[in-house]
């Protein structure tokens, strides 16, 4: 069964929700910050980790990502599949013992994305070819940590992704939002009304090259799932 664990309440499965269902795949959302347990890691198949506005050192005010840490180490430690996504990529990066830098090389909107020579070589983004449109949300960014391969990056946030091992996944970028969730997003404390307007309307602008790549990227990672790359 692929585990999704869901950090914060305002960052949903969203348009992967559907896409799954879709696609026939059997999951089951986890919420640790309502109190879920996380299951046991021998008996996830796959694993994706979504963001959160919290960062990676915030435990003592969520508990939880103490858990959800060692459910990140037990996924790499067993090679299950695992994509992790903004917190859930620094959360896999700090794991591994590497820096995650709070309040640094910050995004906001749809924005390129440029795989290296690494990335365009790596299953979990065959297909996408040299740059690709997504979606940032982000204050805080990970370093690569020791023999991860650093598969993309960008002008503003030089690590947008990378893979530890086989199967492990992080990146900065946010695959799986839908128009709801940059809505909602668009409309949070500090987010001024002309930065709104601009996010809301760049999503848009970009929405089918969004959906393609994103669409793309997450059959991709299933593939991995179901050991056909």
């Amino acid at each position: 069964m692929l585990v999704v664990v869901q950090n914060d309440p305002e960052v949903p499965l969203a348009a992967y929700e559907g896409e799954l269902r879709d696609e026939g795949e059997v999951f089951r959302i986890v919420r640790p910050f309502a109190g879920e347990p996380l299951p046991a890691v021998a008996g996830a198949g796959a694993a994706i980790v979504l963001g959160g506005a919290m960062g990676v050192h915030d435990t003592a005010r969520h508990p939880y990502l103490a858990e959800v840490k060692e459910f990140i180490g037990g996924c790499v430690r067993r090679e299950i599949p695992f994509l992790g996504i903004c917190l859930g990529g620094q959360l896999l990066a700090d794991v591994l013992g590497a820096p995650v830098l709070s309040g640094q090389r910050g995004e906001m909107g749809c924005l390129p994305v440029t795989l290296t020579a690494s990335g365009e070589a790596d299953p979990l983004f065959a297909g996408l070819g040299g740059v690709f449109t997504t979606f940032q949300w982000h204050d805080d960014t990970f370093d690569i940590p020791a023999g991860g391969v650093l598969l993309a990056s960008s002008p503003a946030c030089p690590h947008q992704a990378f893979r530890v091992g086989p199967r492990a996944y992080g990146t900065q970028f946010h695959p799986e939002v839908d128009l709801a969730t940059v809505e909602a997003w668009a409309g949070s404390p500090g987010v001024s009304r002309a930065e709104a307007d601009e996010i809301r309307a760049g999503f848009a602008r970009n929405l089918e090259r969004y959906r393609l790549s994103s669409r793309l990227i997450l059959a991709n990672f299933l593939a991995i799932v179901r050991g056909k790359r």
